[in-house]
This record gives C-alpha cells, structure tokens and sequence, in this order.
C-alpha cells in the first residue's frame, strides 16, 4: 500500500522494485488504465486508485485478476478500503526537499516489523545514514 502526495515518488518507488523483481518492460502509472502486471521473476501488479472513489464488481474482478499469484504494489489504497488483503505492508513516501525522500515502511503481519527493522538497519549500515 503506496502512500504519499502527488508527485513524491510512488511510481518511481514501484518501477525500482518491478525492475528488483525481474521486470524488463517499462513500468509507468497506471493512473489512467487503474492497472497493470508486468512479468518478471516474480509477477508484479501495479494498482492505481487515485481515480476511484470505491469499487464496483467488474473493477474489483480487473483489480483482482492483476493481483492474483503477484508481488502487488497499490497507489493511493484508501480508495479500495474493504476489499484489501489482511496482511499489507504499508509504505509512505514523504519529500525532504530537493530530490530526498523519507522511506517508511509498516507492516502488519506478525513478525514482519521485526523483518523491516532489520532491513532499515542495514541500509543505514551500508549507506552511513545517521540522520534518523
């Protein structure tokens, strides 16, 4: 679940991990189309709901059918509260000024903040981050 305003990174954020995961296609925002799956090592579904207002059946069977068997990234999820998975990692994108961006990243399945903390804490490890 892809939080943050206009602007700030989230298809940018999506594309990086598509690319992680295998994909050679281009990714782009699906803001449009609503959404898109890419084939990689691992499928991708690219979800964008800033558009919908809620969801009636033949677009949740759209939306569904992109998700099923992928790794699914969702922009602006607010719009599809009650149909969402149980379990979600939730990611928030917020501007620092210039071209930096703060990560922050929420999970609600048991075990996984732990799994996350430890992420975070190799990366500020590997890229000397001491600010946060």
């Amino acid at each position: 679940m892809l939080r943050g305003e206009i602007g700030v990174g989230k298809t940018t954020f999506v594309r990086a991990a598509a690319r992680a995961l295998g994909v050679v296609d281009r990714v782009t925002s699906p803001t449009f189309t609503v959404a898109q799956r890419y084939e990689g090592r691992l499928p991708v579904g690219h979800i964008d709901a800033y558009r919908l207002s809620g969801v009636d059946d033949e677009e949740l069977g759209m939306l569904l059918e992109v998700a099923e068997g992928a790794v699914t990234f969702i922009e602006w999820p607010d719009a599809l509260d009650g149909v969402l998975p149980e379990h979600t990692l939730a990611v928030r994108l917020d501007h620092l000024g210039g071209d930096r961006r703060r990560v922050s990243l929420r999970g609600n399945r048991p075990g996984l903040d732990l799994a996350l903390r430890r992420i975070r804490d190799d990366a500020r490890i590997r890229h000397r981050d001491t600010s946060a």
